[in-house]
């Protein structure tokens, strides 16, 4: 059995310069959690297979396409693969995000 804690997991360096962690990394998904700190955000992207977020804690702004929403904790959003997307974290608190891409991508996420 393998537990990983998301809050003493290591970091990796990342394009969008935040805090985040690989919780899961195998051959068919991969889970990263992703924390915010007020006023940070996410670069436009687009990932090249199907994403899902889980919002683990806070208020975060999510950008799809050409839709945007506020979510909270207990919120899971449905992203597919190859459509810009993007989180903002315009509170003034920590906001946690669980993300699940699947399959695992073989190709980089491209910047925008």
């Amino acid at each position: 059995m393998e537990i990983i804690n998301a809050g003493s997991a290591e970091t990796f360096k990342n394009p969008h310069n935040v805090k985040a962690a690989k919780l899961y990394d195998s051959e068919h998904a991969q889970a990263i959690h992703i924390t915010l700190e007020p006023g940070e955000s996410l670069k436009k992207h687009i990932t090249p297979v199907d994403v899902f977020f889980y919002v683990l804690e806070g208020t975060g702004i999510v950008e799809i396409g050409e839709e945007k929403k506020e979510v909270g904790p207990d919120t899971l959003i449905n992203s597919p693969a190859r459509i810009p997307h993007c989180w903002y974290n315009q509170s003034e608190q920590v906001f946690r995000v669980l993300v699940v891409k699947v399959p695992r991508p073989t190709k980089a996420t491209k910047l925008l």
